[in-house]
């Protein structure tokens, strides 16, 4: 279960209490769901001391690659621009007047590459945990229940009645089952993820469907970080 990731935070609903049967099928599916779908359209909100980013974004989960637009919230926009990555790099391109929605094709000219950062980075951590919500298979439902997993309530995500569960311990960390939320729907399909990155003051915030997903092209060749 390497995949399940550390978070925390307190959701509404009358929880905790063990899963039952289906509720664990279907925390087991929930990154194969994101899979077989391809790619998602996810919204990333990313904490900060100095102010916080949004990044609004297209994840393809077959490719593990993302490609999407940075905006700074409560902040400068130095950080404003177009980003694409994968699990070991980031390319940017900074923006002075960042679109609400990255292009379809990626511009040719203006990217900058750099490895993505394994610690010190709310962002890159935010980015390699996106990634990580796509499995090209289910998880083992019946381990689950002895690692922690609980249903915690329902709540409704744009509109969409979703069971919040959560997440079993994480393999290398011992006592940390509950330390994520994953809101899923009826058959399974991921809808918000939340995960505390750090020392950040508030958790990261994953949403799903926040607008239309688009197929992520190519990215042109890039010039090396600055």
């Amino acid at each position: 279960m390497a995949a399940f990731l550390v978070a925390d935070g307190d959701s509404g609903g009358g929880g905790p209490r063990p899963l039952t049967t289906d509720e664990a099928n279907r925390l087991a599916i929930t990154r194969f769901r994101n899979y077989q779908a391809q790619g998602r359209a996810v919204t990333i909100t990313v904490p900060g001391t100095a102010g916080g980013l949004t990044v609004t974004a297209s994840v393809d989960y077959r490719r593990k690659v993302g490609y999407g637009v940075v905006h700074g919230t409560g902040r400068g926009r130095s950080s404003d621009g177009l980003i694409r990555w994968t699990p070991t790099s980031v390319q940017v391109r900074p923006m002075t007047d960042a679109p609400a929605h990255a292009p379809a094709s990626p511009p040719r000219s203006g990217w900058y590459d750099r490895p993505l950062l394994s610690s010190g980075s709310a962002l890159d951590t935010s980015l390699s945990i996106v990634l990580g919500l796509g499995g090209d298979r289910p998880d083992n439902a019946e381990l689950l229940p002895q690692n922690g997993t609980a249903w915690w309530g329902r709540e409704r995500v744009d509109g969409r009645w979703t069971d919040v569960m959560a997440g079993p311990s994480s393999p290398d960390r011992s006592g940390t089952a509950g330390n994520v939320r994953y809101w899923i729907g009826s058959d399974g399909t991921m809808y918000r993820v939340r995960v505390s990155v750090g020392s950040q003051p508030e958790p990261v915030v994953i949403d799903f469907d926040t607008h239309t997903y688009v197929p992520v092209e190519p990215l042109p060749a890039t010039a090396p970080a600055r």
